[in-house]
C-alpha cells in the first residue's frame, strides 16, 4: 500500500499544538483541511492517552469555516442534526449522511464521464467540484479521492467562457450565503 493510502497521522501533544509525523513538523486546522481536501485521509491522536480525536478536530473544522461565513449548512439542516442526537433517528442519520454523499459523488463522476472534452458544461462542473471541495472540510468521503482534470480551453472563446462562469458562480454562492 502507498504511503498516501494510508491516513496522514496527526498527534496533538499537551500543549494541544498538532505535530505531522510524515513531514516533522507542526501543523494548523488549516493544514489539515488542505490535506483532506487534496483526497488524503488523516487521523489525529492525542500523543499520551493514544485517544482518537479525529472526528473531533474534524468539526472544528467545519465550525471555523461556517463562521467564516462559509456557510454550507442550513440553518434548518443544522437544527434537524441537533434534533437528531436527542431522537430514535440517532442510528439512521450517519448512514443517511453518508449514502447521501456518495449518491452525490457517484452521480456527478457520471455527468463528468458523459461530457465532452473540454465543453463549457464540463468547466462549470471541474469549478463546482472545486468550489464544493473548498466548501466541504471535513466531508473527507466528497469527492472520494477522484476529481476530473482541470480543462485546458482549446481556444480564447471557452477562456472567457469560463472567465464568464466562474462570475456566475461567484454571483450564485454570494446569493446563496445571503438567503442562509
Amino acid at each position: 500500500m502507498a504511503e498516501s493510502d494510508n491516513p496522514l497521522l496527526i498527534k496533538r501533544y499537551a500543549s494541544r499544538r498538532l505535530y505531522n509525523t510524515e513531514t516533522s513538523d507542526y501543523v494548523t486546522l488549516d493544514d489539515i483541511a488542505a490535506v483532506i481536501r487534496s483526497g488524503r485521509e488523516v487521523q489525529i491522536v492525542d500523543l499520551k492517552s493514544g485517544d482518537d480525536l479525529t472526528r473531533q478536530y474534524l468539526l472544528q473544522i467545519i465550525a471555523e469555516h461556517e463562521s467564516r461565513g462559509e456557510n454550507m449548512l442550513p440553518v434548518n439542516v443544522l437544527n434537524d442534526l441537533v434534533r437528531s442526537y436527542t431522537s430514535q433517528a440517532t442510528s439512521m442519520v450517519p448512514q443517511f449522511l453518508a449514502t447521501s454523499f456518495e449518491m452525490l459523488r457517484e452521480g456527478q463522476n457520471k455527468m463528468m464521464e458523459q461530457m465532452p472534452e473540454n465543453s463549457p458544461m464540463q468547466a462549470l462542473m471541474a469549478q463546482q467540484e472545486a468550489f464544493m471541495k473548498a466548501m466541504s472540510g471535513g466531508f473527507s468521503g466528497w469527492t472520494g479521492g477522484t476529481s476530473a482534470p482541470e480543462p485546458e480551453p482549446a481556444k480564447e472563446e471557452e477562456g472567457e467562457d469560463l472567465a464568464d462562469i466562474k462570475k456566475q458562480l461567484a454571483d450564485l454562492q454570494a446569493k446563496l450565503s445571503k438567503l442562509s
